[in-house]
């Protein structure tokens, strides 16, 4: 499992940029498929970063051992824990395959890319936080799929910190008429084809709820600034706290 970053990175645009060319209208029950799988790496490896702040954290050591493989290592375990699948045996040359591997691709090369900062002494907070983590694997991802696949996280318009993770329309009428609805199912996605960029594409919205531990800086009392320099929102456990949005061209 060594996600190298160039020659695989070639390969997997070669034929990520193929596939697309190629490819007409699955099946969306096989859509749904890879976007949940997706989903659920990005959140395994997003974990790993979240239980191991305080190793990040430490200002006393220097080398903390926290390699994009290793991180990529544990991720995996967590999806097959959660899934029953070892995502590493899917057929590479699958459209699943193809797309979870440049998803393990983009964690590793994102963790190694921030190494000098989560190693750095002598500093305590180092800002490379879950929601920072994610953003940062997804935007690699979407250069590897480019043409084929995007993801983003995002979130109600009012909770969005960062300029680049504001909803499109389309997400955030989802957001507003179905994931924040009183009657919609605790942790159900939505998903629809819907013309996207000009290309009918899947696309998918997975509901995000804070955690207990979500609400060091999200939580109460609203307003007052947490670690990273921004207002906590004055959340609650259980609130929408977040949306994995993914889409699949076709």
């Amino acid at each position: 499992m060594a996600w190298l970053r160039s020659p695989l990175n070639a390969l997997l645009i070669a034929g990520l940029t193929a596939a697309a060319a190629v490819a007409a209208s699955p099946p969306a029950d096989e859509e749904a498929v890879i976007t949940q799988s997706l989903a659920e790496m990005l959140r395994d490896a997003r974990t790993v970063i979240s239980n191991n702040q305080d190793l990040i954290n430490n200002p006393e050591l220097g080398d903390k051992h926290l390699s994009g493989q290793v991180v990529l290592e544990q991720a995996v375990k967590g999806y097959a824990k959660a899934t029953g699948k070892d995502p590493t045996k899917i057929d590479p040359n699958s459209r699943q395959g193809r797309l979870l591997r440049a998803m393990m691709a983009s964690i590793v090369a994102v963790t190694d890319d921030n190494q000098a900062t989560i190693n750095e002494k002598g500093t305590g907070f180092k800002g490379f936080i879950p929601a920072v983590f994610a953003r940062l694997v997804s935007e690699d991802f979407n250069q590897l799929a480019k043409g084929e696949a995007e993801v983003k996280v995002t979130a109600p318009p009012e909770l969005v910190r960062n300029r680049k993770a504001r909803p499109d329309a389309w997400e955030a009428d989802i957001i507003k008429t179905k994931l924040l609805g009183a009657d919609w199912p605790k942790g159900q996605s939505y998903s629809a084809v819907v013309e996207t960029n000009g290309r009918p594409a899947f696309r998918v919205t997975v509901p995000e709820y804070y955690a207990p531990s979500c609400l060091v800086c999200h939580g109460s009392p609203k307003g007052e600034m947490d670690l990273t320099g921004y207002p906590k929102e004055g959340g609650k456990t259980g609130d929408l706290g977040a949306v994995i949005s993914i889409t699949l061209y076709h």
